[in-house]
């Protein structure tokens, strides 16, 4: 039976990240042994303050529905740990909780742009895929900013300049960045303020889920510098920093626009988990020591994948400033894998050598003379990245002789 449905469904993009993990489960179904690298997802649990928190609740009966905009509780923690974190002065009421960061992305869009007013988005290529996929179904007009390989993943702030114009609404930063690992600077984020503070109708989302994984200078915020607290959509979640994903709580902050995104949740969820908002607080004010852990071994993963995949034959990869992300450059892989990209030679890996990893066009159009790059999260052990890495040297060094 042929149902129809609507052409801005039809043409909604996904997550690629679930699509390749579909493909790995069915393998491993069929008695497979795969190492994935293609979820960003920690691998530890959830802090025992956050699950205490939840539980609690639970058994006090908070577990009906909240305000739209989150629990004063959790607002206020999200408001301190801003202003701490940030070094600027954040107030609870700029605070909106929803369903995981993930929600304020479409949010924010719908909030700055409107349908068929040719309003334009800048957004970061390679980057996460949904933010392209949430302008076209807001219908507003997506416009990528390319990241270079020789600017250690960032933009050219002039390519910027170009890219702006009076129908310009919104530009989507992402520091530290998926997929590339890459990290803005204090000294790039003001010129990137500069330019934004010259269009007075430019709004910025800052997503800054990964703030806390930041390996080899401190996390800055754009919205930290003078100005732009106002113009600057501010997000972050515990999915990441507390290893919480499946909890599904982020926290936005913005004074301006906290009213319009509350609504926006009313529209869409009516509220956030409200056991889950407490685990949040419970995470946010007691689980430090927990980050801290996560942060060194990540840190340790990330020097352990770097300097294991330099070692294979056609790859050259960066080392990341942040989150759990290597970008390697495979372009000489490719060729001597005889791979005409790096999506075919994802899927060599995957079924020749037993390894999952995300190809460049899994986020966004391809970025004319960088090359060939695949994805690979470091958000598992030491042992599997050891394991993993071995596989995809063994592939390469086959296909080479």
């Amino acid at each position: 039976m042929h149902v129809e449905i609507s052409q801005r469904t039809d043409q909604l993009g996904t997550e690629n990240a679930f699509v390749v993990l579909a493909e790995v489960n069915a393998l491993i179904k069929q008695g497979k042994n795969v190492v994935s690298f293609c979820i960003g997802q920690p691998d530890f649990d959830a802090p025992e303050a956050a699950k205490h928190a939840a539980i609690e609740a639970i058994n006090s009966r908070k577990s009906g529905y909240t305000g739209s905009a989150g629990i004063p509780e959790l607002r206020s923690a999200a408001a301190e740990y801003f202003s701490k974190s940030r070094e600027m002065n954040v107030s609870s009421d700029s605070i909106v909780v929803a369903g995981g960061g993930k929600p304020f992305i479409a949010m924010a869009i719908l909030s700055t742009t409107d349908f068929g007013k040719g309003h334009e988005i800048i957004y970061p290529v390679p980057g996460y895929p949904i933010y392209e996929s949430q302008t076209k179904t807001a219908g507003a007009v997506p416009v990528p900013l390319y990241l270079r390989e020789s600017k250690n993943y960032n933009f050219d702030i002039e390519e910027l300049k170009s890219k702006i114009n009076s129908n310009t609404r919104l530009l989507i930063l992402n520091s530290p960045q998926n997929p590339t690992g890459g990290v803005l600077s204090k000294k790039e984020l003001e010129e990137i303020a500069k330019v934004v503070l010259q269009y007075p109708n430019l709004w910025v989302y800052s997503d800054e889920v990964y703030s806390e994984l930041c390996y080899d200078a401190q996390f800055e915020s754009i919205a930290s510098v003078p100005g732009m607290q106002e113009r600057t959509i501010m997000v972050d979640c515990v999915s990441k920093t507390f290893a919480m994903t499946g909890w599904r709580i982020g926290y936005c902050s913005n004074p301006l626009l906290a009213d319009a995104l509350t609504r926006w949740v009313t529209n869409l969820e009516s509220c956030a988990n409200h056991p889950a908002q407490w685990a949040a607080v419970g995470a946010l004010k007691n689980a430090w020591n927990d980050v801290k852990g996560m942060k060194k071994e990540f840190h340790e993963r990330r020097d352990l994948v770097v300097k294991l995949l330099n070692e294979i034959p056609g790859f050259k990869c960066l080392s990341p400033g942040g989150a759990f992300y290597v970008w390697p450059n495979v372009t000489k892989a490719c060729e001597i894998v005889r791979a005409k990209d790096s999506e075919e030679f994802r899927k060599l890996l995957l079924n020749e050598a037993g390894v999952a990893v995300l190809a460049d066009k899994h986020f966004g159009p391809p970025v004319d003379g960088e090359g060939q790059h695949i994805r690979l999260s470091y958000a598992i052990s030491k042992q599997n990245i050891i394991e993993g890495v071995k596989r995809i040297k063994e592939f390469v060094e086959k296909s080479k002789q």
